[in-house]
């Protein structure tokens, strides 16, 4: 038994460990050493015995558990969680005199003061937009308008919505009323106490995203107005000023690089992917949105015919299960890619201690929101008929980005993890970020360097091993066997829902420190080799591509594939 998982530790998943298979099978074996001849012929002997060093060893260990496994040549990033502030750490961690920090913090106190006055120009900005918001139902004719399309009566009859004239005037007042709030809370701003009107700004732009769908807003116009003013209001208000209420020994931390860790998971290059993925979702889900809301009267969809009046596209998005949600879930889709986007692009380098609610945030928003909506797509020729291809787009677009999120989660809760264990309040921390000793500047590559590399920083933590590439190919091809074999049926929804699944779990596992996800695959493997002997609707050509495609994902996900030379603390031992 130990030789066979010593072997699987090697041969399959990877693992540079220690104990080899080979060691196993001597294991038994009895070895004598006597060094008397050496004594009698050239007068050597030992000069330390086992028993005597090695509780210093030990003790060394215990001591300094970072500093021994670097010193020896192992990874350290195994016990980075034990990492002390000694003198063997760099200068930027070490014991400060009280004199200097105190100090420090005075010229802290005085460049955040600087800062503020440096960016009032916000809290201006932030004021006009109220006064905009506030008069545009005098430009839009919200109060007024009467006469609405033939689309818009159709949607509130579809929907059993109230009349367009009340959902008008009611965003025609929230615009004023909301307006109004954001000039006063913007005057409050202008102090460096406004910290609480900031973010009560901020929350009106969040309501300001929400508004047009919670109303059905009759307007196209008015639908627009309020996205392009709730951002700008989130932007100005905790995006481009400095978060209010942050910890200032976690502003005064320079660490960036979480301790045991190779890299910065929160650097903007490792963030850029999301961002643009993040606004080619947004644009998309705006334009199923604008037909849910009666705004225009198609949707462009090349490839899936739907039925004599509306495409494949046209009819997802009203179908039964569309209209299950009380608001155009379009719309809805369209409010999380704006807050991936915003939450994208806000804090710095160190924000994975700085601002841990925020990240929790950000990761709901990619990864559990993202696999709910891939869930969406799986279902839909399964329980509609169809495809939407606008669809297709925005859930793959959402699946790369999971990957590339998960890093910074981890090292998020190591920090919360950490910070804890050493005695700090849990909920502090949580919300308005700390300090954590260990940790280092991050000095890869940046937007100053060059394209190339900077392109190479930008994909740290995540690669595609052969093994996985090739699991994402038979997902794939599974997806169409109901197109390759004529299946039917039971085996055909099984297969479209395993390959779905086999894809998502493959993609996710691209991501080094969730790399143990591919194991899933195996329960799908065993799967799709009894499924087509159980289920009813497939030939016996499908039956047994679908027998060999378990196989293989079985012999696919057993290997660890690839691993960078990346480390991730304390996560490294659970990379399998």
């Amino acid at each position: 038994m130990a030789y066979a998982g010593t072997w699987t530790q090697e041969a399959l998943l990877g693992e540079d460990q220690f104990q080899k298979p080979w060691m196993v099978s001597i294991a038994n074996d009895h070895y004598e050493v006597d060094c008397s001849r050496a004594q009698e012929i050239i007068g050597w002997s030992p000069s330390h015995r086992l028993s005597k060093v090695l509780p210093a060893i030990i003790q060394n260990l215990n001591n300094d558990p970072y500093s021994w496994y670097r010193v020896n040549g192992l990874n350290p990033a195994r016990v980075a969680h034990d990492k002390t502030l000694t003198a063997d750490m760099d200068e930027d961690n070490a014991p400060k005199d009280p004199v200097q920090a105190r100090a420090e913090e005075r010229e802290h106190t005085k460049s955040m003061e600087k800062m503020h006055f440096n960016n009032l120009w916000v809290h201006f900005a932030t004021m006009m937009l109220g006064l905009w918001l506030a008069s545009a139902p005098l430009v839009l004719g919200t109060f007024t308008t009467n006469e609405f399309s033939d689309l818009v009566q159709q949607v509130t009859i579809d929907r059993g919505l109230w009349e367009p004239e009340l959902r008008n005037r009611l965003t025609a007042w929230n615009d004023v009323i909301v307006g109004a709030l954001m000039m006063i809370f913007s005057c409050f701003s202008l102090t460096r106490r406004g910290g609480l009107a900031q973010w009560s700004n901020a929350c009106l732009g969040v309501w300001l995203l929400f508004a047009p769908i919670l109303f059905w807003t009759p307007s196209a116009a008015v639908y627009l107005n309020h996205t392009l003013v709730g951002a700008l209001a989130i932007a100005f208000t905790i995006l481009i000023p400095m978060m209010p209420g942050m910890s200032q020994e976690s502003m005064m931390d320079p660490s960036e690089v979480p301790p045991g860790w190779s890299y910065s998971p929160s650097s903007y290059l490792q963030r850029v992917p999301m961002i643009a993925l993040g606004l080619i979702g947004f644009v998309l889900a705006r334009i199923l949105a604008a037909y849910q809301l009666g705004h225009v009267d198609w949707v462009w969809e090349p490839f899936f015919i739907g039925n004599i009046e509306r495409n494949g596209s046209e009819l997802i998005i009203t179908s039964e299960i569309s209209k299950a949600w009380p608001i155009a879930d379009g719309g809805l889709g369209a409010i999380t890619y704006m807050f991936e986007v915003l939450m994208g692009i806000m804090g710095g380098r160190a924000r994975w201690r700085t601002m841990p609610w925020m990240v929790v945030l950000f990761g709901i928003a990619v990864v559990p929101l993202g696999v709910i909506s891939i869930y969406f797509i799986i279902i839909q020729p399964i329980m509609i008929g169809t495809y939407c291809t606008l669809c297709l787009i925005t859930a793959l677009g959402m699946l790369i980005m999971i990957p590339f999120a998960l890093d910074e989660l981890v090292a998020m809760g190591q920090f919360l993890l950490l910070n804890t264990r050493s005695g700090q309040p849990f909920w502090r921390a949580f919300f308005r970020g700390g300090a954590l000793p260990g940790g280092t500047k991050d000095k890869r590559a940046g937007f100053s360097d060059s394209i190339g590399q900077s392109y190479l920083s930008a994909v740290r933590g995540v690669n595609v091993p052969w093994t996985l590439a090739a699991s994402t190919v038979l997902g794939l091809w599974l997806m169409f066997s109901r197109l390759a074999f004529g299946t039917e049926g039971d085996l055909a929804n099984s297969d479209h829902l395993v390959g779905a699944l086999v894809i998502t779990t493959a993609i996710i596992s691209m991501a080094e420190v969730a790399r143990p996800a591919r194991l899933f695959n195996l329960l799908l493997g065993v799967w799709l080799v009894v499924a087509p002997w159980v289920l009813s609707g497939g030939q016996i050509d499908g039956q047994l591509s679908t027998t060999l495609c378990g196989t293989l994902l079985l012999a696919l996900s057993l290997p660890r594939g690839h691993r960078s030379s990346e480390h991730y603390g304390e996560w490294d031992r659970y990379i399998v």
